[in-house]
């Protein structure tokens, strides 16, 4: 399977969410059925059995170590004071997106998920050092993510396609959590799936299970942030919002011939002093 260096060129645009076109449109308003409420009660209560089946069927391909954290969040620099600085971090979800940080020798990251497999795979790594990085399981709408770190001692905290997979009614529960271990005046950075991305357009008739959150075939669901939905979830939390924007992609799969539109918002919310 190609990299997503050799399938993608990507061009990066700071937008509003895009204008569909008439079809798009037109598929919109004809899939406002909603999958039944007894459906939905059963993907929220198998939703951990569900994400780490996929994280077995994709482990090859979904964990790479990409190293576009790094270069999306320029924020990341400036998370710290002074050159070399030791940096405490948490990413909340064990994306692969944490690896290029366990190169860094003067970074202590911890990291947890709500699937064990997504544990495992980073403790895998062989980056992954005890000494220097923190993983394990946690439930972020409902663990106490304090029994894990220590209070208001985070530099930074990444959330990145993280929150899209949790129900919109609890997604404010992740916000608390986290928010006792960040540093005062310290920041979130968020970066997740937006309205009218590529792959909500895909999603065929009766995958919708409310306003903009959808499921796919395996039963992982996936919502699709506006950028005034995700400022008042996280103002509503007492974070005080920086920076909010669209981050435009147009995605072109060479083998393929196929180019797509991806839409993500991307935030740097830091924690009220």
């Amino acid at each position: 399977m190609p990299s997503v260096e050799e399938m993608a060129s990507l061009q990066r645009k700071r937008l509003q969410a895009r204008i569909l076109s008439s079809e798009e449109e037109e598929k919109l308003k004809r899939d406002q059925a909603l999958v039944s409420d007894c459906k939905q009660q059963k993907l929220e209560k198998e939703a951990q059995k569900n994400w780490d089946l996929f994280y077995k069927r994709n482990s090859t391909n979904f964990f790479k170590g990409r190293h576009w954290t790094t270069r999306e969040f320029e924020d990341l620099r400036s998370c710290r004071e002074f050159e070399d600085q030791k940096l405490t971090i948490l990413e909340a979800g064990c994306w692969d997106c944490l690896f290029p940080f366990l190169e860094d020798q003067n970074i202590f990251a911890y990291a947890c998920d709500f699937f064990p497999r997504a544990v495992e795979y980073v403790k895998q790594n062989p980056l992954y050092d005890s000494e220097r990085h923190k993983v394990f399981q946690c439930d972020l709408t409902k663990d106490d993510l304090l029994e894990h770190v220590p209070p208001e001692s985070m530099g930074v905290v990444m959330l990145i396609f993280v929150l899209s997979a949790v129900h919109p009614d609890k997604m404010h529960l992740v916000l608390q959590n986290i928010y006792q271990a960040l540093k005062p005046g310290k920041s979130v950075l968020f970066h997740d799936s937006g309205l009218y991305d590529h792959t909500m357009l895909r999603f065929k008739a009766g995958s919708k299970l409310g306003e903009n959150f959808y499921a796919r075939q395996d039963g992982t669901r996936s919502y699709f942030f506006t950028d005034e939905f995700l400022a008042r979830l996280f103002t509503d939390t007492d974070y005080e919002e920086v920076v909010n924007e669209y981050v435009f992609c147009e995605t072109v799969n060479k083998k393929e011939g196929l180019c797509v539109l991806r839409d993500f918002p991307s935030e740097q919310i830091p924690k009220m002093s």
